[in-house]
């Protein structure tokens, strides 16, 4: 390398050599001599051609460099180093690393240019096309295809079948989703379910056959994205509900049985939530997302309402003891954490919610009867729920999706003063699930879930209708 460097500065200084001898040729040369002037001034204009292509070189390479710093600045050079790698040579690509070294041989001199034929046979306009190219082959392949990009890291969406989503909102966005739902049961259990409570100490002097009960809810949910991983959520419904009793009285040898309605409707219970997603899911490892709900007791709760009992329901010979209106709370506060997790395995993905509820017992519970007397009840503890649900979503396009699961709740026996309920026992849940969604565009989507009761405790058809817009 030393000996071809050396006879380089030989062979330039022996250029510069002869055109020091040219010029002087030229300076002795009289006025009539033409042709050498002639071919001095070609030359110079030749060097004034090449002088203005590599200024439009330097520029163009000039740009090049500034456009890889900012994507360097945006990617990272861990990336670039991967992507350099997996680059095909091609005309009009170079790669980057070739780039800023050209760039760099040029603005160090015209002298220090390898291959001078290279520059002057290719124009200014065609060198910057072939640099836009290379730099849109390289974006090209840099983004990602058919995922969604790494630094969202959002869970995939499913079709809902259950209250709790497991996607989050956005940072910065707000959805406001208002629902439907319409519920129906036929059973002679006494039971917790959904936002009623029949304890088994209003049954009075009848012999309940059968209780169907129709409720409808509408409601509106609030939900803010306060960063990428947590979202806050408050819920308002407003409930409608009637119910009818068949019975029939105990010790009057009657054959025929009775129907007693009775109805209600006002606010319910508000709810507020609070959801973290805990980790960065894949293929491998589920995203989990973790909740808290708090539930108050604003609605109308069962002791509030008036009770077909004279002076008092235990021990008394008239009135029926079933409640004349139907409450639209359970009239207890409770608190529910929970988590859910969702497994995308392509086309499918696997989900499930694991929760604990429980409610707050009241001290000094008392009910009205019809003469307008409190009767006092004591202590009431309804039981605690333990709930969890699975499914899987399958998405059919870029719009719509459909979800199929099961849930099941285990509750267990209301207390009063300490001892169970007489009549109140555990009681399993199991409802069917099959939810479906539509996407309209990034603002509006329909969600519409239904479920069936798969056991006698259930309410017996449950749907729910959902349209959460975001702002």
């Amino acid at each position: 390398m030393k000996k071809r460097s050396m006879q380089g500065i030989r062979n330039a200084a022996g250029c510069s050599t002869l055109l020091l001898l040219g010029g002087l040729a030229q300076a002795q040369t009289p006025p009539d001599a033409g042709p050498p002037a002639a071919g001095l001034e070609s030359l110079q204009r030749e060097l004034a051609d090449q002088a203005s292509q590599l200024d439009a070189m330097k520029r163009a390479l000039a740009e090049q460099q500034a456009l890889i710093h900012e994507l360097r600045s945006v990617i990272g050079n861990d990336v670039l180093a991967t992507k350099r790698g997996g680059q095909r040579s091609g005309p009009g690509v170079m790669p980057a690393d070739n780039v800023t070294n050209a760039a760099s041989a040029t603005q160090s001199g015209p002298g220090l240019v390898n291959n001078p034929q290279q520059v002057t046979d290719q124009p200014p306009q065609a060198a910057a096309q072939q640099g836009e190219s290379a730099n849109a082959q390289t974006l090209a392949a840099d983004e990602p295809v058919g995922r969604p990009p790494e630094s969202d890291r959002r869970p995939p969406e499913i079709a809902p079948l259950i209250d709790q989503p497991g996607v989050l909102t956005a940072q910065g966005k707000f959805v406001v989703e208002p629902g439907f739902q319409y519920g129906y049961s036929s059973n002679n259990r006494v039971a917790l379910v959904g936002y009623t409570i029949i304890p088994a100490i209003l049954i009075g002097l009848i012999d309940v056959r059968e209780v169907k009960t129709s409720t409808y809810i509408e409601s509106i949910a609030l939900r803010y994205g306060i960063t990428k991983r947590l979202e806050i959520e408050a819920k308002v419904p407003y409930v409608q509900t009637s119910g009818s009793t068949i019975s029939r009285e105990v010790f009057t040898g009657s054959a025929v049985n009775n129907v007693f309605d009775a109805s209600g409707k006002g606010l319910g219970d508000v709810e507020a939530t609070l959801r973290y997603q805990l980790n960065y899911g894949n293929e491998r490892i589920p995203y989990f997302v973790g909740w808290l709900r708090y539930k108050s007791n604003t609605g109308k709760d069962p002791f509030e309402v008036v009770t077909d009992c004279v002076t008092r329901c235990v021990g008394n010979t008239t009135g029926t003891g079933l409640p004349l209106g139907l409450p639209t709370g359970t009239g207890f506060q409770a608190i529910q954490p929970g988590i859910t997790w969702l497994l995308p395995t392509d086309p499918a993905v696997f989900f499930g919610t694991f929760s604990y509820l429980h409610n707050f017992a009241r001290d000094n519970v008392s009910r009205t009867v019809l003469n307008g007397e409190r009767e006092n009840l004591g202590k009431i503890a309804p039981g605690d729920i333990f709930e969890f649900s699975f499914g899987m979503g399958l998405s059919l396009n870029e719009k719509a999706s459909f979800s199929i699961g099961y849930d099941q709740a285990i509750i267990w026996p209301t207390k009063q003063n300490g001892q169970t309920v007489p009549g109140s026992v555990r009681v399993t849940q199991g409802t069917l699930l099959v939810g479906y969604s539509y996407r309209f565009n990034n603002r509006y989507t329909l969600n519409l879930s239904v479920g069936a009761g798969l056991t006698r405790d259930t309410p017996d058809l449950q749907v729910n209708l959902r349209l959460p817009i975001t702002f």
